[in-house]
């Protein structure tokens, strides 16, 4: 059986196995489409939550980015993962406890404030929309592939899928749906890891196999030969980082504080029964997490390897089956700068811009683009960093079946987080605005008609920030952990841990946050020209992607200020917050 058959037959049934389980598992009540009823055992939890977690960035991009950038892509292995340390151990007990359906509903609550609820609600928005762009366009890069249609047609065909089981299962649906998109992405991951790493160094095991020797009688180990290769061709050496000190220490720290922010993981542990689950379904998820974050250096490593080997100087009309499977999308593309048939992969950007196809070929078969060549580089051949994982297996000439399985798993991966992400913006739109600001007469019947309304306007524009994405999507979802740290990281966590901290200082505090983060953000990112000497102006040295601690900072100062100025919580509130910190029999938190 070729390849593409397979790979419409895994999709297919991977498919038809989601939605399956949304029309069983189809919320009728609020309850089960806000927080699948509250019952949800612990393991289960963590499963889905590990899948919720484990983005299209993690699954598609982060190892693509870390097979590119080396050093410096371990900022988004560190912040990642202790960013959910940081959650499961700081945040998330303490808010299942508090027993709010949502983040808004949380602030809402704890500033006894209705502005508050809205703000926060429209800082949800704004972080959910950033992250679920760059979900919808590695939906749209694996169907652009693996399904011979374009990207924009790929991310329409991911918003159908997702609207059947986000709007129809309500959280309910999707849970039990994470559960099997978790088996699926986690084996899709793994198994092309334990091959290529066999293949490159003899030990099976990925995690070991980056640190062991390459298996072409060199005696070179994998980190050696892939410093010497780069070098060779003009790259920086792979295991020394070209970011500054404070630019790593700041994306490092956004991603970490932006994950204790992330309302759409947040939400995960309200779906369990009590505070002591909420805990072990954290445990258990930080577990499945590990799966993929221990293997992901390796397989970047192990991608670039293998990348170089198959493209730099290789002629064209020899040049492997994948990549002109990739070529055929303009993800991949070669061009003949000195005319000698040869592809040359050397540092530089080969082009100015991301390559658009003129539907015309050069004289050896290559696609011609419409962009200009960078006249100074030499490098010939663009590969946009977000197809490594999902080339990987057809790059090591890995059986069809694998291929296929990657294809599946990379739509896993994308589809279970936009599909939580799409509940989230849902609830807060018919629970936190209708059902609890605007609206409190709603009935429970049109509040769920709402929310699925809701969810429905957000695929429709979560597919159009797919299609028109604002970077690399490991790098848009950087963007939205920096807006997550900026604004509703310190309500949390001063809301919890900090009594004294009244309606105004929260409001001021996340307004000033996300207004600084996001104007940032739009100014490097869309305002000024792409050219070297764009950071040069970041304040600081910060990059955009790390820009959101300071707006944490600022975030922190104003609150605090704008509390020390303004009448104190009521007593009953700061009641409130000693309660949800102090275990039942230790008497009264208040009187001491």
């Amino acid at each position: 059986m070729d390849t593409q058959t397979l790979i419409y037959i895994f999709v297919g049934v991977s498919f038809a196995l989601y939605i399956g389980i949304a029309v069983w598992s189809r919320a009728g009540s609020t309850k089960e489409f806000y927080v699948a009823g509250g019952g949800v055992n612990p393991v289960v939890n963590g499963m889905a939550t590990a899948a919720d977690w484990m983005s299209a960035a993690s699954f598609i991009s982060m190892a693509g980015l870390i097979a590119f950038l080396g050093y410096d892509g371990s900022v988004y292995l560190m912040g990642w993962t202790g960013g959910y340390v940081m959650l499961a151990l700081l945040l998330a007990p303490y808010l299942r406890k508090f027993g709010q359906f949502t983040v808004p509903d949380f602030i809402g609550t704890r500033y006894y404030s209705k502005v508050a609820r809205v703000v926060a609600v429209i800082c949800l928005i704004m972080i959910s929309f950033t992250y679920i762009a760059g979900q919808m366009r590695g939906v749209g890069i694996v169907f652009s592939r693996f399904l011979d249609v374009d990207i924009t047609m790929g991310v329409i065909i991911g918003m159908a899928i997702v609207f059947v089981y986000a709007v129809l299962g309500g959280m309910k649906g999707i849970t039990y749906t994470q559960v099997a998109q978790f088996c699926v992405l986690i084996f899709a991951y793994m198994v092309p890891a334990f091959f290529i790493s066999f293949l490159i160094t003899g030990n099976p095991i990925p995690q070991i196999g980056l640190g062991s020797q390459v298996n072409d009688g060199s005696g070179m180990y994998v980190l050696q030969k892939l410093d010497m290769v780069l070098q060779d061709l003009g790259f920086g050496a792979y295991t020394e980082g070209s970011k500054s000190t404070i630019d790593i220490f700041c994306i490092t720290m956004a991603l970490m504080v932006g994950t204790a922010g992330l309302p759409h993981v947040i939400v995960r542990f309200f779906t369990v029964p009590k505070a002591s689950d909420a805990r072990k379904s954290a445990g258990w998820a930080l577990v499945f997490i590990a799966l993929l974050y221990t293997t992901a250096p390796a397989v970047g490593a192990f991608a670039r390897l293998n990348f170089v080997d198959t493209v730099n100087n290789v002629e064209y009309s020899e040049s492997a089956e994948w990549f002109r499977n990739w070529e055929a999308n303009s993800l991949i593309v070669w061009q003949d700068k000195n005319g000698d048939g040869v592809m040359t992969y050397s540092s530089g950007d080969a082009f100015e811009g991301k390559p658009e196809f003129t539907g015309e070929t050069g004289a050896n078969g290559e696609r011609l683009v419409s962009n200009t060549s960078n006249a100074d580089s030499t490098n010939e051949v663009y590969v946009d960093r977000d197809i490594m994982v999902l080339a990987n297996p057809e790059i090591a000439d890995l059986p069809g079946w694998v291929v296929a399985l990657v294809a599946a798993g990379g739509l896993a991966a994308a589809l279970s987080t936009a599909a939580g992400l799409l509940l989230v913006i849902s609830s807060s739109i018919s629970h936190d605005l209708l059902k609890s600001t605007f609206a409190p007469q709603i009935s429970e019947k049109g509040e769920l008609l709402a929310a699925r309304v809701a969810a429905t306007a957000a695929i429709l524009v979560a597919g159009y920030l797919g299609i028109y994405p604002p970077g690399w999507v490991a790098q848009v979802v950087a963007f939205a952990f920096g807006l997550a740290a900026a604004s509703l990281f310190p309500a949390i966590f001063m809301g919890i841990f900090w009594k004294f901290m009244n309606k105004e200082g929260a409001i001021a505090g996340m307004i000033s946050g996300l207004v600084f983060t996001f104007g940032y953000i739009v100014y490097f990112k869309f305002v000024v020209s792409p050219d070297a000497n764009v950071a040069a102006n970041w304040l600081f040295g910060i990059s955009p992607e790390g820009i959101g601690v300071i707006g944490m900072l600022i975030n922190f100062g104003v609150a605090i200020i704008v509390s020390k100025v303004t009448t104190s919580p009521p007593i009953e509130i700061r009641q409130l917050v000693d309660s949800i910190r102090v275990p039942r029999g230790a008497g009264d938190a208040a009187a001491h």
